[in-house]
């Protein structure tokens, strides 16, 4: 079992037009809703692998009603925290040639009382677990230790952990030693506060982030990839060439399908290639959908694990 944490979740507003330009007009060609928050969407491509899974995230006020209807037929098994505030609307508008705008509201205020109860359910769901995924952005009123403290909580029950985080969330959660660390480019640069342009950056960058308390470290860099430093050295993961149509999402579909690899005791060169092959598949999809297995399996053959010197 896998369980993942969303305690920040949102309605995904996706609108596809024709052409995104600076100071002109654009046409909508389509626009959808969907459940969404880094958590739910690792829950949907863990599920859609044939893993198993268990989504616990948080719900509240009228946003919170349409955002459990649309997971209603999700075909995982979730559990809901139930807050009093509406949760966050987020907002994803991308055209045919995949340049992308992402707009996200910061989320409903959460209280402590909740934030225990979020923590009573995800003590009570690692009981069946192997691994917890704690994803995604914290609301107002939690602290920033909050990542930290579910971490120790799942270390003391033998449960791994990957952490997907941001700011002090990030840095915090690293001093509890999860598992595995798994920043994209921008979430590494604002924690080691400098910019990572060439390879060798990204290299030193894993490296470091290593030692900042995690056993493990996936950095993804887009389009080039993802570094993994590990305690035997350093991998590189090198996708095919693709033409991306939207690239929001293949970061999830990334640590999702490495932490379903993993969970099948993959090694950790077959797990990172699996991670890339799914954020390479899922950004040559248009709008923000997830590659199934299948599609994933094409670019998996495609994807070169070496290590890196």
């Amino acid at each position: 079992m896998i369980v993942t944490l969303t305690v920040n979740p949102a309605i995904d507003r996706t609108i596809s037009v024709d052409r995104l330009a600076f100071e002109d007009r654009a046409y909508v060609n389509s626009s959808r809703e969907s459940a969404g928050g880094r958590g739910i969407n690792a829950s949907r491509v863990i599920q859609s692998f044939g893993g198993q899974t268990l989504a616990v995230l948080i719900s509240g006020g009228d946003t919170g009603k349409r955002l459990e209807e649309y997971l209603a037929g999700c075909g995982y098994p979730i559990a809901v925290v139930p807050v009093k505030n509406d949760i966050r609307t987020n907002l994803t508008i991308t055209d045919k040639q995949g340049l992308t705008v992402n707009l996200n509201e910061a989320g409903p205020t959460v209280t402590k009382t909740e934030l225990a109860r979020v923590e009573r359910v995800v003590r009570e769901s690692l009981r069946k677990a192997q691994w917890l995924m704690v994803c995604g952005s914290l609301p107002p009123g939690a602290p920033a230790s909050f990542y930290a403290r579910l971490i120790v909580m799942a270390r003391e029950k033998k449960v791994k952990t990957l952490l997907d985080a941001d700011g002090d969330a990030l840095r915090e959660g690293l001093d509890a030693r999860p598992t595995v660390v798994a920043p994209n480019q921008q979430e590494a640069e604002r924690l080691l506060g400098r910019t990572l342009l060439t390879r060798t950056h990204f290299l030193e960058a894993a490296v470091q982030i290593r030692a900042m308390g995690a056993e493990s470290v996936v950095l993804s860099v887009g389009s080039r990839g993802a570094i993994g430093a590990f305690a035997d050295g350093l991998l590189e993961a090198l996708p095919p060439r693709i033409d991306a149509l939207c690239p929001i999402g293949a970061g999830d579909a990334l640590r999702a399908a490495y932490t379903w690899s993993a969970s099948r005791n993959a090694s950790q060169a077959e797990a990172l290639r699996w991670g890339v092959a799914a954020g390479t598949a899922s950004a040559r999809l248009p709008g923000m959908n997830f590659a199934s297995l299948h599609q994933t399996e094409e670019i998996y053959r495609q994807v070169e694990v070496k290590r890196a010197e």
